[in-house]
């Protein structure tokens, strides 16, 4: 990026409080889907958020196809943000892929995290022998060729089953930042979602733990948070919202940013 990247991704830093609290939005969404969350941390945080470089509102020149293969790179952006930031020490929290974003980034740097919210985190889709992560492969393949056939189809299917309750509001505002990506780079990024495996890292992961799962999510069964408490390296907790879906900052943000609220303060 030839431009900074504070400015490429969007990095707003806000609220009032001393302790720096960054919130991280996964897959198909941007910034704005932490907006109903945000005034709960505005008192007593500094909250510094950004947009991954997939994100429709990121200039989608800004994605490096030959870059952008791996997490790796988000990682990389991530702290080089903290850097340019001057933040020496934060809480992250990382809806979906970017919860396995900050667990990277923690490995890499484990002198920068208090502490990682993990919402929604898999750290691998595909079922394996004695894992299972929810995906077979072919349910995967097919997920992709639909994209490529008929990008407003799969969105208009996909986004009542991610959000999984029965909020219209919450499926329109997914719809709409699924929307404003560009399919090419969001077929991309899937593949590189889906065919991820960080399982062989979690016991690298010294810094806490709290793993936020809802009780029905058709992308991430409830075990994978199961599994993430029993891999993980450093102290983890596990805490099941009763609600559905794989967005609940856009579902449910009150019980959500509570639930935050109780993980912040362990």
């Amino acid at each position: 990026m030839g431009q900074s990247v504070l400015e490429a991704l969007n990095v707003r830093v806000v609220g009032s409080g001393e302790k720096i609290l960054v919130l991280a939005h996964g897959f198909g969404t941007d910034q704005s889907a932490w907006q109903r969350i945000l005034p709960f941390f505005l008192r007593d945080y500094r909250v510094v958020l950004y947009d991954l470089v997939c994100a429709g509102s990121v200039n989608p020149d800004f994605f490096d196809f030959r870059r952008y293969t791996t997490l790796d790179a988000y990682v990389d952006d991530l702290l080089h943000i903290l850097d340019a930031l001057g933040v020496e020490r934060c809480t992250h929290v990382g809806h979906s892929v970017s919860a396995m974003i900050g667990i990277l980034a923690s490995i890499k740097r484990p002198e920068l995290f208090t502490k990682l919210i993990l919402i929604g985190a898999s750290p691998r889709f595909l079922n394996d022998k004695d894992y299972h992560g929810g995906f077979e492969h072919g349910e995967i393949e097919e997920v992709f060729s639909a994209m490529e056939a008929n990008y407003e189809a799969w969105v208009n299917g996909f986004a009542p089953l991610a959000v999984g309750a029965d909020v219209p509001a919450a499926v329109r505002e997914f719809s709409r930042t699924l929307f404003n990506m560009r399919p090419d780079i969001t077929l991309f990024v899937s593949r590189t979602v889906f065919n991820s495996d960080l399982r062989g890292v979690l016991g690298l992961v010294k810094v806490p733990c709290s793993i936020i799962q809802t009780t029905k999510d058709v992308s991430v069964p409830t075990s994978v948070a199961t599994y993430l408490k029993n891999h993980l390296g450093g102290r983890s907790t596990v805490h099941m919202l009763n609600v559905e879906g794989h967005l609940p900052h856009l579902s449910a943000p009150t019980l959500l940013a509570q639930e935050l609220r109780r993980a912040l303060s362990r």
